[in-house]
Formats: C-alpha cells, structure tokens, sequence
C-alpha cells in the first residue's frame, strides 16, 4: 500500500514480516511461492484488491511482476470527515449485515472506514443488532442489481398453488412489514411488480442480458411507496391480548381504535400465517376473509394434532 510503483516478489518476500521470519528459518522457494499464492487469494476472498503490473514493454510478462494494493481502496475523499460519534453508528450499521449480505460499495466504505483507524465512540457499541437473511434469493438478487442483470425465478402468487416463471429487471431489494421484497420491472408484464421473496421458489436465474443502471435510480423510494399504499388500503381490525408476544410485534404498526386495532398488511396468506402464529393471543375481526384464512390454519393445526386439547 506505500508504493505506487509496486512491490516485486522477492522484495515482499524479503521484508515483509512473516516471510521474512520464513526466509530467515530456511523455509524453501516452494513453501513460500504456495505462502504467498494462498495469502494473495485470501486477501482477495476478503475483497481486498491486489495488482499484479508486468513489465511495462511487455504488460503479459509477468516474470518480474509488480504487487500492489491500491491505496484508493482504502482512502475516503478528502473533503470527507466523520466524528467520532457517526464512525461508531457507521461500524454498528455495518456490523448489523454479515459480510456476504452486503454490496460491494457497502463492503468497500466500510474498509475505508476501518482503514481510517480513529478512535469510534465506545457506549453504543455494545448495542449491536444482527440482521439474518432466510430466504436464499437475496444474494442472487443483490449481485444481479449491482451488475444490472435480468433475472428469472418461479414465483407463487397469492392464492395460487403452482408457481410461474417470471424474469425481471430487478431494481432494488426493500424491507417492508420485516419481510424483503424485489422491486422490478416485469418484463412479460412490462411494467413495476413487487415480489415477495418468501414466495420465490426455485433458485434465482442470473441471466446475461444487461439493463441500464440508470434505471435503479430511486427504485427502492418507489417500492416502498407502493407497498405502503397497498398496506393502507387493507386493514385488518383485530384484537390483542395485552402483555404478550402479539402485542409486542403487532402494536409497532396497528393503531389503537375503539374495539382494537387496526393492522395494515400487504399479503393477505402471509399475515394470516403470522396472525395463526400467535395462537389465542390475537382475534381477527375483520375482514371475514382474512378470519377464515386464520380458522382455516389453527384448524389444520388441530387436526393435525387429532384433535388433542
């Protein structure tokens, strides 16, 4: 990182610590060279960017070859500056995705963050939330938005029992209702859909027709919108036991009114899973047909249980 130019083998090998100490023990030309592949591929499975330069003649020749890690990896702008207090939100934030869930920006900023070696704010530190990702379509679909590739995957839609083949243009991956969804424009369709990836059910096809990432341009605000106009729309009246799990995850988006609450949702199978799931603790009022999908479950509960108390 401290030379433009870079670094030959041998002078790596030679005044690098760790090789250094293995040259000094006598270790063989065969060890080291196997050292230093396998430390070139671990630097880079970290998304860590190592140069190779040849010769300047003959860039293919690469008996002489030059090491370099960019140090523009590494350096924030200039008229850049954080505080204290915003490096440690900024460490939190991205300690709360694991490292394969995050783009390549995100992992990028971050690296220049740590590299910037400052001293963070140390008391919200440890408060620090991890964000899991069940569903195995989110990895696919990031890479595909960051490389503007069209996708295929079969898709269940609401009320439906066989999936369908669907391909888009995704264009952003948003959380809404704790439940990620693809923004894209539907390319049988030919126009915006949101999709569920709980109900994606095949693995995600990375196709190799490109789009303009142009298009990503505000996708996410748009889902969003979307997808809270359709939740306020259909509002289910219930009513939740005080003091139990359902109040504590239902009440962060109902508003109390005179009988209960009322509850926005976006997918009606997938809120009435989630209201089943809370057992006595939530009673829907209405509408009558989210109610009946939730009798529906609790009864197939039941008797799968042969009708057991």
């Amino acid at each position: 990182m401290a030379t433009e130019q870079g670094l030959t083998k041998e002078t790596i090998l030679s005044s690098v610590a760790g090789y250094r100490e293995q040259v000094g023990a006598g270790a063989s030309k065969d060890a080291l060279e196997k050292m230093f592949e396998r430390d070139k591929q671990t630097l880079r499975g970290l998304s860590i960017q190592v140069e190779t330069i040849g010769d300047y003649a003959d860039p293919d020749d690469l008996r002489e070859a030059r090491y370099r890690i960019p140090t523009a990896e590494y350096e924030l702008p200039a008229d850049i500056a954080f505080t204290p207090a915003e490096l440690a939100v900024l460490n939190l934030a991205g300690g709360v995705w694991s490292e394969n869930s995050m783009s390549a920006d995100a992992r990028s900023g971050l690296r220049k963050i740590r590299a910037l070696g400052i001293e963070v704010d140390a008391p919200i530190i440890g408060y620090s939330p991890r964000l899991s990702l069940r569903e195995p379509s989110f990895v696919p679909l990031q890479r595909a938005i960051e490389q503007g590739r069209v996708v295929a995957f079969d898709y269940v839609k609401p009320g439906e029992d066989a999936p369908r083949r669907r391909r888009i243009r995704p264009l952003a991956l948003v959380e809404y209702e704790a439940r990620w969804h693809v923004y894209g424009f539907d390319l049988e369709q030919q126009d915006d859909r949101t999709f569920l990836l709980a109900r994606i059910s095949s693995d995600v096809e990375i196709t190799r027709t490109t789009f303009d990432l142009a298009a990503r341009e505000g996708a996410g605000e748009r889902a969003l919108a979307g997808l809270a106009e359709l939740a306020a729309r259909q509002q289910a009246l219930v009513e939740i036991d005080p003091g139990t799990e359902a109040a504590l995850r239902l009440n962060r988006r109902a508003t109390p009114v005179e009988q209960g609450f009322r509850v926005p949702y976006v997918d009606a199978h997938i809120f009435a899973d989630e209201l089943a799931s809370y057992g006595p603790e939530v009673r829907v009022v209405e509408p009558a047909a989210l109610r009946d999908q939730v009798i529906a479950r609790l009864q197939r509960v039941y008797d799968l249980h042969g009708g057991a108390a």
